[in-house]
């Protein structure tokens, strides 16, 4: 079986199991570390491997040749993306008119900032401008762009480079919805047996739980020279209950979510007895 995941502690906490051979009925997995950008690429055009990880912004466009599956992903409480400002800011007016940021144009992150700026501004912001995730930081600290949008460990990260919170996207959607964020979704082809892939990636969830030391080498291995203690504390935030079963508040989520992206137009619509 073909994989695509990326290279964050989280994925590679969760699959471990999975990739190296650890679970007795599982198929021999061949992986390949992808960008969720590249992943989102991918199944739009129905490329790379059979299952991959991508941002559930990008589910709309791929339901009629994958199907969503109920674990393995990103989703919870307290782990949403941040908007960063080189000032201490107060108020989301801040942003009308200026330059943004953002680590792709097609992800949760995005979507949840639109839907926040769309709720919160009574003008448009200026500028959307894409960068590598990595680069967002410090082309803020420099003054390049006037804010910038984070996500992953950058929320450890930010105080590192003098920034300052303007506002937690998860918060203000958990406020707004009381439901998790939807942040990474696992996608298979709809030739698989997905009950069997599911399966799979559930048991290696709970071999990742009940031997966490066994994975510590190969997650650091990939962890782009993250310290291990900010590996240890992405890990906590982003593998929880929903990453092994997404259940009916996991699912209400997704539906919420993406149904506002498509009433505002963000989104192309879809069934939503498709998700």
């Amino acid at each position: 079986m073909n994989i695509a995941f990326s290279s964050c502690p989280n994925d590679t906490f969760t699959f471990h199991a999975l990739v190296h051979g650890k679970l007795p009925d599982a198929p021999e997995v061949h992986v390949t570390y992808a960008d969720i950008d590249q992943t989102n690429y991918w199944a739009a055009h129905r490329e790379g491997p059979e299952v991959m990880k991508i941002s559930y912004a990008a589910l709309p466009w791929v339901l009629d040749h994958y199907r969503l599956l109920s674990c393995g992903g990103a989703l919870g409480r307290g782990c949403g993306p941040l908007v960063l400002t080189a000032e201490k800011e107060h108020d989301p007016s801040f942003l009308s008119g200026r330059t943004i940021a953002v680590p792709s144009d097609r992800s949760t992150a995005y979507l949840l900032f639109r839907l926040w700026t769309a709720q919160k501004l009574t003008e448009n912001v200026g500028e959307i401008k894409i960068m590598s995730f990595e680069d967002i930081m410090p082309a803020v600290q420099t003054g390049e762009v006037d804010a910038g949008l984070v996500i992953h460990e950058a929320r450890f990260t930010y105080p590192d480079y003098g920034l300052h919170m303007l506002q937690d996207l998860g918060e203000w959607w958990e406020e707004d919805t009381g439901l998790p964020i939807p942040l990474g979704a696992i996608i298979a082809k709809r030739s698989l047996d997905h009950k069997k892939v599911e399966k799979w990636i559930r048991e290696s969830v709970d071999y990742a739980w009940e031997y966490p030391e066994d994975s510590r080498e190969y997650v650091m291995e990939h962890s782009q020279e993250m310290s291990p203690n900010v590996a240890r504390q992405h890990i906590d935030l982003y593998v929880n209950e929903f990453t092994r079963d997404l259940g009916e508040d996991g699912f209400a989520a997704i539906r919420s979510f993406l149904g506002r992206a498509a009433e505002e137009g963000l989104v192309p619509a879809f069934r939503m007895e498709d998700v």
